[in-house]
């Protein structure tokens, strides 16, 4: 082998490992590219539902998402993520098949979607090292009722977000410390209440990472239960979003004029997604395995149904 030909051999390899080096740079920048911009923004995305997308740059670099919801509009209509339990006792979750947010919207054909109760067992390590993955089996932390069946008990110390169906009209309530009331036909569990009748709670809030900035998660109401507000909050994105404590959150809630409000599931499950002609559409930035725009498979959602604003 001659001298120019082993050198050829080694600047191929080189230039190969360099390739394969820069390659998860070259993949971690694109995903930063496919983030919505840092610009406000508020569109009719639907017949009754509105969505608006605020930046702040104090305290922290903030991106906020706000999607009203009038439960009142012709056509719209609420899913919980349905449960699939099993009757055996085994260590294996026995409640839901863990899905994307974005696989819940599209399964069931939805206009709107958001991620909602916590959820296990939990794991992130790496990229590639996590559960649940889409299809594992997962349980939901505290009452869930998808049309009527209840497939997660309550638990005592957690409030819930009821949706009632009564002479045909659809509105929510929450229920602290018990069990949602007969007639419910949709239920998520959060674990803190940050409104409660006007009275804004969750300023005050001393519990696990209220004073932390991170990704949020809270559904809203007004006093007569008939419009919703989803609120998310990007967060482990330096310069870009960096999350929210629970006292900020909250103050988010008051300027909305809610009446109450619960926080549900955030961090890295944190996702928004409608429906566009594209497909799915993620709204917000959320960070799983900390990829940024990677969706976290989560054991339940909060969907709507809704028309065409051309119709």
């Amino acid at each position: 082998m001659n001298h120019r030909y082993q050198i050829g051999i080694k600047q191929l390899l080189l230039a190969g490992g360099t390739g394969l080096l820069l390659l998860p740079l070259i993949l971690y920048g694109w995903l930063h590219w496919q983030r919505p911009p840092r610009t406000t923004q508020e569109r009719s995305l639907f017949q009754g539902i509105v969505y608006k997308r605020e930046v702040r740059s104090t305290p922290r670099p903030l991106m906020i998402h706000i999607v009203s919801i009038d439960l009142t509009a012709p056509g719209v209509k609420v899913l919980v993520t349905p449960g699939k339990p099993t009757l055996e006792k085994t260590e294996v979750p026995t409640e839901i098949n863990a899905r994307t947010t974005s696989e819940f919207l599209q399964e069931f054909k939805l206009q709107l979607a958001i991620n909602a109760s916590f959820f296990y067992p939990f794991r992130e390590v790496t990229p590639w090292d996590y559960y649940p993955r889409s299809g594992e089996r997962a349980n939901v932390v505290g009452q869930a009722i998808s049309n009527g069946a209840s497939y997660s008990p309550h638990e005592s110390d957690l409030p819930v977000l009821c949706l009632i169906t009564s002479q045909g009209r659809d509105s929510v309530q929450l229920s602290k410390g018990k069990e949602c009331p007969n007639g419910t036909v949709q239920a998520v569990t959060g674990n803190h209440i940050l409104m409660e009748r006007g009275n804004p709670v969750g300023l005050n809030l001393d519990v696990r990472h209220s004073n932390r900035p991170y990704s949020r998660v809270a559904v809203a109401m007004d006093r007569a239960g008939e419009k919703l507000w989803l609120i998310a909050i990007d967060g482990k994105h330096p310069l870009y979003s960096e999350g929210a404590t629970l006292a900020e959150l909250t103050k988010i809630i008051v300027d909305l004029g809610a009446d109450s409000a619960l926080n549900l599931d955030g961090g890295g499950s944190t996702t928004v997604v409608a429906a566009t002609p594209e497909g799915a559409t993620v709204l917000n930035a959320p960070t799983h395995t900390k990829l940024p725009m990677r969706e976290r498979p989560v054991a339940n959602h909060i969907g709507f149904y809704a028309l065409p604003t051309d119709k």
